[in-house]
């Protein structure tokens, strides 16, 4: 398999999209997060002291999409037209699982 993000001596490189045509693209991200029962309580039951630990998480969702291409590597800057960050709640395993859309 050619990776065309490597050169021929295997260095990193940046490919040359500008002749490329535009194209519908969809992606989706998803995270677990497990902690203490009482921690899922107190997050579930919007408890925490700091306020709505799920919105906050939200938001910072929102924003880490619309600054993609800066934080993986060899990512070009796209135009994103929308996201949604969701939360599932597993109580029987005190775990968040998140989802980017």
């Amino acid at each position: 398999m050619k990776l065309n993000h490597f050169d021929s001596t295997g260095n990193a490189i940046m490919v040359d999209v500008s002749d490329k045509s535009e194209t519908v693209r969809t992606a989706t991200a998803r995270g677990s997060i497990s902690m203490n029962p009482e921690t899922f309580a107190l997050i579930a039951e919007g408890k925490i002291g700091k306020g709505d630990v799920l919105g906050v998480e939200r938001f910072a969702g929102v924003m880490a999409t619309k600054r993609t291409s800066e934080l993986i590597p060899m990512c070009h800057n796209i135009l994103i037209e929308s996201c949604s960050v969701d939360f599932m709640l597993d109580e029987t395993h005190s775990e968040i699982e998140a989802s980017c859309m």
